[in-house]
């Protein structure tokens, strides 16, 4: 008697916060599909789950048009290799997470050859370069926003999709866990404190980590007994930002460098300057008063302007439909400006309590059980035979 081949699940996540969501889908598929495997493009989360990882995440994570050209040779042949082992071998379902540039070729090549191409987190259609609507229509089995407004998109263009809420607003709580946080950290809730998040990249780190030195400093000025907290997320984004503080001569400043503690970092602050990206959704499920900054290479920048829609690129304002929180973006970015907008939140406790209450009602809309929702969906695209070994969720 045969015994049935375990069912393959291959899967590309291209940065931190691709690992996060993918981590927590292969855990809510494994509980539905024990003895799947799962293989590709991974980072630590998904290895922690017996991920098995053909490259590192890390080769992926570049962002700006500039900096993808200078590594373009090394990522076309990871997107070579990977697509001839695919379709040598091909998987029963491919899952993109994120990372559309690199994926959405993938995925395309897999669904002609009649495997099930499933995309997690819709590109920023909504944002900048609408048209790709088009690509991913062609590429995917069906897609899987994060956002409740993205359905009504793919809809108009009769292209499978589910929402399945944000898995960071499943994760982190309702509540206001300041004290607990500061408690965990070793600080006194009497102290001013600030979080500095430059980036989970490399290339963010070279163009941001002097601006958040700069500004830190600064600040330090107006309230000398402030604390600034820095969580780093790898060793090699700590190295560029102790380059930057020698650079800057700025060692005797309150910065507590961590290695990572994200979370816990931005819980005990007062307010928080963050580099646009998935971290401002964090600050903002934490019920965090932030600033919003990005800079990157001025030819990356200028491309990337004139492809924009709306008046606002941070993530908390995008939800929100308004300005909520401050951005600062390329050449407004400056010490000087970011400063000041911290110290505003600072000092404006009124301001501090409407952010927070459009923060929370933004909370309790992402809040779905999004793993658990994305894991039903993908089983769905499964043909019925393999369907069929899927257990049932408990309750």
């Amino acid at each position: 008697m045969s015994v049935a081949a375990p069912l393959r699940i291959a899967m590309v996540a291209g940065e931190a916060s691709g690992d996060l969501l993918a981590g927590q889908l292969i855990q809510a598929l494994q509980a539905r599909l024990p003895g799947a495997v799962f293989f590709g493009v991974g980072g630590p989360k998904m290895l922690a789950m017996g991920f098995q990882a053909w490259h590192p995440l890390e080769k992926l994570a570049v962002r700006g048009y500039v900096e993808v050209l200078r590594h373009y040779r090394e990522i076309a042949g990871i997107r070579r290799d990977l697509k001839r082992r695919l379709l040598a071998d091909p998987p029963d379902v491919f899952i993109g997470v994120d990372a559309p540039d690199f994926n959405l070729s993938l995925e395309k090549a897999l669904k002609r050859h009649g495997v099930a191409s499933i995309h997690y987190v819709s590109p920023s259609i909504w944002a900048w370069r609408g048209e790709r609507i088009h690509a991913i229509g062609a590429a995917v089995s069906r897609v899987l926003t994060l956002f409740p407004f993205e359905t009504a998109l793919y809809e108009a263009q009769r292209i499978p999709v589910t929402y399945v809420g944000h898995p960071l607003a499943d994760m982190l709580p309702l509540e206001d866990g300041r004290n607990t946080a500061r408690a965990l950290l070793g600080i006194s809730p009497s102290v001013p404190v600030f979080a500095l998040l430059p980036g989970s990249r490399q290339s963010e780190l070279q163009y941001m980590a002097e601006t958040f030195i700069e500004t830190a400093r600064r600040m330090h000025e107006q309230i000398p007994e402030a604390l600034f907290l820095a969580p780093l997320t790898t060793r090699e984004t700590r190295v560029l930002f102790e380059a930057a503080l020698h650079r800057r001569g700025a060692k005797q400043l309150p910065i507590r460098l961590l290695f990572g503690h994200a979370h816990q970092a931005m819980t005990a602050a007062d307010a928080v300057l963050v580099a646009s990206g998935t971290a401002t959704l964090e600050a903002a499920l934490l019920k965090r008063p932030m600033a919003i900054v990005y800079k990157m290479a001025p030819l990356s920048y200028r491309m990337m302007r004139r492809m924009g829609y709306l008046p606002y690129v941070g993530l908390p304002n995008v939800l929100a439909g308004r300005f909520v929180v401050p951005e600062f973006i390329q050449d407004e970015a400056t010490p000087e400006n970011l400063a000041q907008a911290l110290l505003n939140l600072y000092a404006d406790k009124a301001a501090c309590e409407r952010i927070k209450a459009v923060f929370t009602d933004i909370h309790r809309q992402l809040r779905q059980n999004a793993a658990e929702k994305a894991a039903v969906a993908i089983i769905a695209c499964l043909p019925t035979v393999l369907r069929g070994d899927a257990v049932p969720a408990a309750g």
